[in-house]
C-alpha cells in the first residue's frame, strides 16, 4: 500500500488495516507532499473484508477511509494507493491482472 499526503499539513497517527485488525501498519506521521510505501502481510487473515485507512489531520479530526475486498483471506488487489487531499482522501485499487 502506498499513503500519499497532498494536503498543505502533515498527518499523523496513520494506521492501516484490514477489517479483520489482524495486523496494523502503523506510521506516526507523513509530511505534505510526501508518500509512505508500505507492505501489510495478510498471512492471519482467514475471512472476507476490506481495507481502512485511518489518521488524524493536523486540526484534530481523526478521518477513516475504506474500501477494496478480500475474501478467504486473499487479497483480490495486488496493491492500494490513498492521496490525502486537504478535505477529501482518495483510494485507489489495482486488480490481481489474469
Amino acid at each position: 500500500m502506498k499513503i500519499k499526503n497532498n494536503s498543505n499539513e502533515p498527518i499523523t497517527n496513520v494506521e492501516f488495516t484490514t477489517s479483520e485488525n489482524l495486523d496494523v501498519i502503523r506510521i506516526d506521521q507523513i509530511e505534505p507532499n510526501e508518500s509512505v510505501t508500505e507492505f501489510l502481510s495478510m498471512r492471519n487473515n482467514k475471512s472476507d473484508g476490506a481495507y481502512s485507512l485511518i489518521f488524524t489531520r493536523a486540526n484534530g479530526k481523526k478521518e477513516m477511509s475504506g474500501g477494496g475486498y478480500y475474501t478467504n483471506g486473499a487479497s483480490l488487489d495486488r496493491w492500494v494507493k490513498f492521496e490525502v487531499k486537504s478535505d477529501t482522501t482518495f483510494a485507489k485499487f489495482s486488480g490481481i491482472g489474469y
